[in-house]
């Protein structure tokens, strides 16, 4: 029931595309005083971050261990919201960047951006989950054809929002890209809501209203909340928008302070001594809370409040490890085989490890059936980066870099 890498190594990808032509980056245009519009550290605020992606790996580990083991991890499930926070921040310090730097927001360029990233291997995955449908007589991939076609329009995750019993068979074969559609219909909508409040408030105000926005989902969730509406919150867009948002607030704020304010130096200390305390208690999650079931009262209270809680505690570990790159936290999730992995493999790794689950089930295959998984699932994310990502990435790289705007071009 698990995503991840947007597309969770996939918004990062976005850093060195953004503003790279035929793959030679470029300096960012010359600014002038006004025109940062209260976001002195927005253009700053691009490098990618190693510890960052060593968490995706992390964090899709702890998705597949989920799906083949769940009594091992009852709660790996929440791995996935950890992919959703780092999602957000690193689409709207993008977004802010290029609001900065050019005076808007080319959303046709964001999101062909996304589609070549995202798209490509998605459409691969499902012409091979069809054609095992098809040729084989793997139970494993019964109705693929169907759920293949809900899983490319991104749509797999309004229809099981829509089933109030267990959940059929129409996207079992791809259930796991049900976060790919919160993730593309939240990157949708959500460009278009920051361009609208950067253009008509003050940069404090767009803090506010993000941090607004916010608590709103959780709101929208304790209205709708009853033991049938449980699938409809956790598989809605609308209702798990305060996962994305909570790393979107955190990349508005720290793009509002420069690197002398004060205030930072006090985002950067607490932090810091709450990032570990916010690891345990998602990893105690993970290894004891069976998110998915029906835990009478507990279910309630996770299904409104808890995703809010699980939202926050993530965005402090964004916001330490952005923060605080020489902590010991920071310097071991940045070390190159994880950082390698979840920059270039975890996206690969979510979209197959789910088929290669069933694959191994319809088989037959229990003993070793973990390692399998890992080494088969590597493998083809291996061959979905190398044959398909790198090269339609390098097509999202190439192109015409638009001018900046005249008042951004002279100091």
């Amino acid at each position: 029931m698990a995503k991840a890498p947007d597309s969770t190594a996939v918004a990062d990808k976005e850093q060195e595309g953004a503003d790279t032509a035929v793959g030679v980056r470029r300096p960012p245009a010359p600014v002038a005083p006004r025109a940062s519009r209260g976001f002195p550290s927005a253009v700053s605020r691009t490098g990618r971050v190693g510890a960052l992606d060593g968490l995706r790996t992390l964090a899709v580990a702890l998705v597949v261990v989920h799906h083949v083991e769940p009594d091992v991890l009852p709660g790996g499930a929440v791995a996935v919201d950890v992919f959703f926070t780092i999602s957000g921040f690193v689409i709207t310090r993008l977004l802010l960047a290029e609001y900065v730097r050019r005076g808007g927001i080319s959303l046709m360029s964001f999101y062909r951006r996304r589609w070549l990233r995202l798209v490509p291997a998605l459409l691969a995955l499902c012409a091979v989950c069809a054609l095992l449908a098809s040729t084989t007589s793997l139970w494993g991939f019964d109705g693929s054809l169907q759920a293949a076609g809900l899983s490319a329009a991104f749509l797999t995750n309004v229809v099981r929002a829509m089933e109030s019993g267990p959940y059929s068979e129409l996207t079992r074969p791809l259930a796991h890209t049900w976060s790919l559609g919160v993730e593309e219909q939240f990157y949708l909508l959500w460009p278009l809501v920051l361009l609208f409040v950067l253009r008509r408030f003050r940069a404090r105000t767009v803090l506010l209203c993000t941090a607004a926005l916010c608590a709103l989902p959780l709101l929208w969730r304790c209205v709708l909340w009853n033991p049938e509406a449980a699938h409809r919150i956790y598989n809605g867009t609308d209702t798990r928008a305060d996962q994305l948002l909570a790393g979107a607030l955190v990349a508005v704020a720290l793009a509002r302070l420069r690197s002398d304010d004060p205030r930072l130096t006090l985002l950067r200390t607490w932090s810091g001594r709450l990032a570990w305390p916010a690891l345990a208690l998602l990893g105690l999650v993970a290894w004891q809370v069976p998110v998915t079931e029906d835990l009478g009262v507990w279910t309630a209270v996770w299904y409104t409040v808890g995703f809010l809680a699980v939202a926050a505690l993530s965005a402090t570990l964004v916001m330490a490890l952005e923060l605080r790159p020489e902590a010991r936290m920071s310097r071991l999730l940045a070390l190159t085989p994880p950082a390698w992995v979840g920059r270039n493999l975890s996206y690969g790794i979510y979209l197959w490890h789910y088929p290669v689950v069933r694959l191994l089930a319809s088989l037959g295959v229990e003993e070793g059936r973990l390692a399998a998984t890992l080494v088969l699932t590597l493998l083809m994310a291996l061959l979905s980066y190398y044959a398909i990502e790198k090269p339609f990435l390098r097509r999202a790289r190439v192109g015409k870099v638009p001018a900046p705007a005249p008042a951004l071009a002279v100091t």
